[in-house]
């Protein structure tokens, strides 16, 4: 079994008469990326400020590389990056020269410095100071500076918010090879859901404060994968060429639709084979669910953003 990182029971937040958080439970585990999902206003800031000990809960538990209370929370954030509040840059400092001042800030060794510039993407950047830094760099930066202390948990909110998308692919690849090269457990949140099934390997859905929905990245492919929508009004007879094309993943929808889950790239052999056989087809082509319409349906087509 892997090692609980985060574990947070029932916990709330309310500000005035507006419930921020509502009895949100959520378990991270060691090499998660961990991908929170909501419109502006859902919650993911908040539910990132209560872990980190910005904001304090009403109610609930949260537990910490298994340590509960204050003391062992406090002790327990030693071994968390974040970019929630991130360090401040030095405008007039270049990257290595940034690094080398939040080094000696945070007490630790400078040596890790060469493979974070390589790690982020910023080794060439040489003399250049971080006020001539494109958005990208100045985040791919504050992230570095975060990982100079070898945080095991990474937070990072929104991390791609305002990157052009080589920028965000970039981001992307960077959060991956953190968790495949260091070994980092990560908690990132996006109001965009087709951007977050791009890295995360799990998910959770806040709406309103809740959290409605949970799934793995498996689940989230299953529930909006691709395939064949075929309408015949010809059920049977288009099952028995199915049987015999030996095409298995198939769901009869209703009198005239099956959906078809397998063999994708096949619906001009299909289609040729059903006609051959004489079922009338009356459509039949390739769909998919888009990701953000999923979201809205599931949050009920509510927007804040």
């Amino acid at each position: 079994m892997s090692e609980t990182i985060l574990k947070v029971r029932n916990i709330s937040k309310r500000y005035r008469n507006t419930k921020a958080l509502e009895k949100v439970s959520i378990e991270i585990k060691r090499g998660m990326i961990y991908g929170l999902i909501g419109e502006n206003g859902a919650g993911k800031s908040t539910f990132m400020r209560t872990i980190m000990g910005l904001i304090k809960i009403d109610e609930g538990d949260i537990e910490l590389f298994e340590q509960t209370g204050s003391k062992g929370l406090q002790h327990a954030r030693r071994k968390i990056g974040q970019s929630i509040e991130t360090p401040a840059l030095y405008p007039d400092l270049t990257a290595r020269e940034n690094l080398k001042v939040q080094a000696a800030n945070g007490g630790v060794s400078e040596r890790e410095i060469d493979d974070l510039l390589r790690l982020m993407n910023l080794g060439n950047t040489g003399k250049k100071k971080a006020k001539n830094f494109s958005l990208g760099m100045r985040q791919r930066l504050a992230i570095a500076l975060t990982l100079i202390t070898n945080p095991e948990f990474l937070i990072l909110d929104e991390p791609t918010n305002g990157l052009d998308p080589s920028g965000i692919v970039e981001m992307r690849e960077i959060i991956q090879r953190l968790v495949t090269e260091r070994g980092i457990t990560v908690l990132l949140s996006s109001h965009l859901l087709d951007e977050l099934s791009q890295v995360a390997t799990h998910y959770g859905i806040l709406h309103d404060g809740k959290l409605i929905h949970e799934l793995s990245k498996e689940e989230l492919s299953r529930e909006t994968r691709q395939y064949i929508e075929l309408e015949t009004t010809e059920i049977q007879k288009a099952v028995v060429v199915l049987d015999e094309l030996e095409i298995k993943d198939y769901e009869v929808v209703n009198g005239t639709r099956i959906n078809i889950y397998e063999h994708i790239d096949d619906v001009a052999a299909i289609n040729r084979s059903l006609v051959l056989a004489d079922v009338n087809v009356l459509r039949i082509g390739t769909t998919r669910q888009k990701l953000e319409e999923y979201f809205l349906q599931l949050t009920g087509g509510n927007t804040h953003a």
